[in-house]
């Protein structure tokens, strides 16, 4: 089946009797791209997998709302991002340890993912991205991993494009110098 334009989507879930069938769509659309950007910031597949199921529901309870004046995959990529962002803050809240022991924990589940392909080469890296920041790490997998332009992550995050430029580039720095510590230890 041809995935529904935006339009197509939003006039069949605004239709009482189509609603549900158009939201089953629209996940079924955008689940694998969204749960790919999640696992990336999150790495536990069960907590990915509840982060994001709250991005759907809070896009069931907004979708009305929706003012469609951005596509309706940049506003879902927004709750991701912001479910992402929030999860790690109640992680780290929760947790009561430093950045380091919650880096550890993230990274632990880096092998149960079926985007990690064992590559000791890829592990080292997608560790090296977990020590960013959240927000520079989000910039970080949606520009390198979901190959998405900066005007989108701009729309996305509500950050300027010359902000996000500056973080991508800071982030790449980072893991740039991450991965040489490791090679030279």
């Amino acid at each position: 089946m041809t995935p529904l334009s935006d339009r197509e989507l939003l006039d069949l879930f605004r239709q009482e009797g189509s609603r549900h069938y158009a939201f089953n769509l629209l996940v079924r659309q955008y689940q694998g791209r969204l749960y790919a950007f999640v696992r990336r910031m999150i790495t536990d597949p069960d907590e990915s997998k509840d982060v994001l199921q709250n991005v759907f529901l809070k896009a069931w309870n907004g979708l009305d709302r929706f003012r469609e004046d951005a596509q309706l995959y940049s506003w879902l990529y927004r709750i991701a991002h912001n479910e992402c962002i929030s999860h790690l803050k109640r992680l780290r809240r929760g947790l009561f340890v430093s950045e380091d022991i919650v880096i550890e924990r993230l990274t632990t589940t880096l092998d149960k993912s079926e985007h990690f392909t064992g590559d000791a080469i890829q592990a080292a890296l997608q560790r090296a991205v977990m020590t960013l920041p959240d927000k520079q790490r989000a910039v970080f997998t949606m520009k390198y991993f979901q190959e998405l332009k900066y005007e989108e992550i701009s729309a996305i995050t509500g950050t300027s494009v010359g902000a996000l430029k500056s973080s991508y580039h800071i982030a790449v720095r980072k893991i740039e110098d991450h991965l040489t510590r490791d090679r030279t230890k």
